[in-house]
């Protein structure tokens, strides 16, 4: 943890930053260690070149704060305190005058952006987005490892829901079986909304679980992920339930041939660009590329989406240690819908499918 402020701190001494105030759970979580959804009410970690940093949270997660390992003064304040004064008091303390801010201009709304500008009335403002997304798009082996953990509790989770596929469940009764063995195994928190979609809603990318009940000649479409020690899991399988026609197993095995190649496709020093391309292709000479309407995939930590995004559009070189998501998909309307994704993680030789559920086509 300490090594990462220091990375970020010398990027605020190479600009000239005075300082940073980051506002973000996933930031804050990066670089603290302290993971805390606040709701309504304000966290913040506050970064000086020189000066001792601080953490800015709500009184009642005070003893996490502690038990985190942030060793640095700690603002708690109660809901009847005014958080913007107790900040302002301590950055009296440390600066007389600030005139180069640091912040996360995509996720500070108006209000917050107003209020931390009476504290630095006479700062500029710059974003820093782009640093923190450099930093966290390289992971260390202790994130690996814990990504590696969510991605085994992500393969359970497609084999429990398989064990749960019969004719006339809901996909709504086999999401809650899914998220009932994840409890008992430990996991609070899933990635993302878990998705169970069966027939004509697996032809939408992201559609919501409901009462559709599985029946024979249906795909049975899970995307699903799982949050271990703060990292973020994410995978998607696509099975058949009973006897398929041949455009659908059609389908699949033109997702599964671009997913495979895609995946070979991945080395260090390859654009992100080649890597969309080179499954989009296999899937345009298909003829059915006005059917894969999204970026082949996007990065994986914290947060569960994050840089880099696996796009054709985005000319960013792969380099070891970047964890991404390959998921093409075919989504064809009252006929099928397929996606298959891994979690990768680049190596020095390629990549690393952390994700290891078969994707041969299942059939129950």
């Amino acid at each position: 943890m300490k090594q990462r402020l220091t990375n970020y701190l010398e990027w605020m001494k190479q600009n000239d930053i005075d300082v940073s105030f980051l506002t973000s759970t996933d930031n804050v979580f990066y670089l603290s260690g302290f993971y805390c959804e606040p709701h309504e009410r304000l966290l913040g970690l506050l970064l000086f070149q020189e000066k001792e940093p601080l953490l800015v949270c709500p009184g009642m997660e005070q003893e996490e704060a502690k038990a985190s390992g942030w060793e640095y003064e700690i603002i708690a304040y109660s809901d009847i305190d005014n958080p913007w004064q107790l900040l302002s008091n301590a950055v009296q303390k440390r600066l007389s005058r600030i005139t180069k801010a640091a912040i996360e201009k995509e996720h500070m709304n108006v209000a917050r952006f107003e209020a931390i500008s009476a504290i630095m009335p006479d700062a500029a403002f710059f974003s820093a987005e782009e640093k923190l997304r450099k930093l966290r798009m390289i992971k260390d082996s202790d994130e690996r490892n814990k990504l590696l953990k969510a991605c085994a509790l992500a393969d359970y989770a497609i084999e429990a829901g398989c064990a749960e596929i019969k004719e006339g469940k809901t996909e709504l009764d086999i999401l809650a079986a899914i998220e009932y063995e994840m409890k008992k195994k430990g996991i609070a928190k899933m990635s993302f909304s878990t998705m169970v979609l069966t027939g004509a809603n697996a032809a939408s990318p992201h559609g919501t679980p409901g009462l559709t009940k599985i029946k024979k000649g249906d795909f049975v479409l899970f995307d699903l992920g799982v949050v271990v020690d703060g990292y973020c899991s994410d995978i998607t399988r696509t099975i058949a339930y009973g006897e398929i026609t041949e455009k659908q197993k059609e389908i699949y095995d033109t997702v599964l041939r671009a997913q495979l190649t895609a995946i070979e496709a991945s080395k260090p020093g390859v654009s992100a660009a080649d890597v969309d391309r080179t499954a989009r292709n296999i899937i345009e000479e298909a003829g059915y590329g006005e059917f894969f309407p999204h970026r082949l995939g996007h990065g994986l930590g914290i947060s569960v989406h994050e840089y880099p995004s696996v796009t054709e559009t985005n000319p960013l070189l792969l380099e070891p240690g970047m964890v991404y998501t390959i998921e093409p998909g075919i989504y064809v309307p009252n006929v099928a819908g397929v996606r298959i994704e891994d979690d990768v993680c680049m190596t020095e030789n390629g990549v690393e499918v952390l994700t290891k559920f078969p994707k041969e086509l299942i059939g129950l």
